[in-house]
């Protein structure tokens, strides 16, 4: 196990260095990277499968293709019908077969990029020596985990490869703070998830590629007596390619938490009623939005002219409920449901959009938790993406 800063160097000569040796440097490297980024739909079935990590092609009724990735329990691709360009960023590794097997025989955290469910506290989790926070390690029972791609019936009008399917995971943590084991079920799955602006008629989307789904994910505490467990919670990160802004509609004006790094004002931009973060700046940044003022929608802008990008998140927000992440330095400091994270570094160039659900366990009660959200995606010329943004998110988008 190592620091957060040795990790990343680690990720810079290690795996990058394992992915990429003999096969691209300097400008190389750069191209290999963006071609990575942007990964086509039928590049990254053929790479995953070649590697034994093959993918699960799920499709909904208005064609919208979501790839699911057994392997970390990711929905590692979102694609609008007939389109191979993914919305979300995936490991430059995964742009060749050599580059990504390379990538997963290594020992280090293998982020395969996309739509990932994480558990909190962070604090309790991903630092094992709390409150000394030098050793930062990604468990791995939780990611990869041991993820079992289980059939279902599906949801009305899905269709994947097999019917449908939910991503299982078991597995058992050791809390820092407390010393208790927790064993845990996880499972996700995915649904339709229609344009929420197709009765919209003022809005002129000509030439606006949608594409959509519904995200349902589940936790459940093993054992008997979950009061007497330590709390734990959902947490569900988006990575989206880097460069963009992300845009937090607040019932107030709200100050965002600053987890880590230092982000400038001409980055961080609070209004009345949104926060704009311009997610553009080198190195790892963090910050976090408390639930009380959040709305339960998120959105991310990135490109621009003809191409530009739009990914919404869209999602319940509890005031009432545990969210028990919290500042590193603060572990007290509790109520935060919606993060983002800037990365820029060693380990890719991507944004993340996260949010939390309440917790289960301890003084809750409870045992287990459902959550359901939806991630809308547009793509087309910048005066409609733009305007379906001002129509979703906020009048200041």
């Amino acid at each position: 196990m190592q620091s957060r800063r040795e990790f990343l160097d680690m990720m810079a000569k290690g795996t990058g260095a394992v992915c990429l040796a003999g096969l691209a440097t300097g400008a190389q490297s750069a191209e290999l990277a963006q071609a990575g980024a942007v990964a086509t739909k039928s590049g990254l079935l053929d790479v995953l499968k070649a590697v034994g990590k093959p993918a699960q092609v799920v499709t909904n009724p208005d064609g919208t293709t979501v790839l699911l990735l057994p392997y970390g329990g990711r929905v590692l691709g979102l694609f609008a019908p007939g389109s191979e360009d993914n919305f979300y960023w995936t490991h430059p590794a995964l742009g060749a077969e050599e580059t990504a097997r390379a990538f997963y025989a290594s020992k280090d955290w293998h982020n395969s990029g996309g739509d990932r469910t994480w558990l909190a506290p962070e604090v309790d989790i991903f630092l094992p020596k709390y409150p000394d926070t030098t050793t930062y390690f990604q468990p791995r029972e939780l990611d990869p985990g041991n993820y079992e791609a289980v059939p279902t019936e599906g949801e009305k009008g899905m269709k994947g490869e097999k019917g449908g399917i939910e991503l299982v995971n078991r597995l058992k943590l050791t809390l820092s703070r407390s010393g208790q084991e927790v064993e845990l079920r996880m499972a996700k799955s995915v649904g339709p998830a229609a344009n929420p602006l197709r009765y919209e008629k003022y809005l002129d989307l000509a030439g606006v590629q949608y594409a959509g789904y519904t995200q349902h994910t589940r936790l459940e505490m093993l054992g008997d007596q979950a009061q007497d467990k330590p709390m734990v919670g959902l947490w569900n990160l988006v990575q989206m390619p880097h460069g963009g802004d992300l845009l937090i509609p607040v019932f107030h004006k709200t100050e965002p938490k600053i987890w880590f790094g230092q982000i400038g004002p001409e980055d961080l931009i609070v209004g009345d009623r949104l926060i704009r973060y311009k997610m553009r700046a080198k190195g790892e940044h963090k910050l976090g939005v408390r639930a009380v003022a959040t709305t339960g929608r998120v959105g991310y802008l990135f490109g621009a002219g003809q191409t530009c990008s739009l990914i919404v998140r869209n999602f319940d927000v509890n005031p009432s409920g545990e969210y028990v992440d919290a500042p590193w330095k603060d572990p007290e400091d509790l109520g935060y449901s919606t993060q983002a994270c800037n990365v820029n570094s060693a380990l890719g160039a991507f944004s993340e959009l996260e949010y939390h659900i309440p917790a289960i366990g301890g003084k809750t009660g409870c045992f287990r938790c459902d959550d359901t959200a939806q991630v809308w995606a547009f793509r087309g010329p910048e005066d409609k993406i733009l305007a379906a943004a001002r129509c979703l998110l906020s009048p200041e988008a």
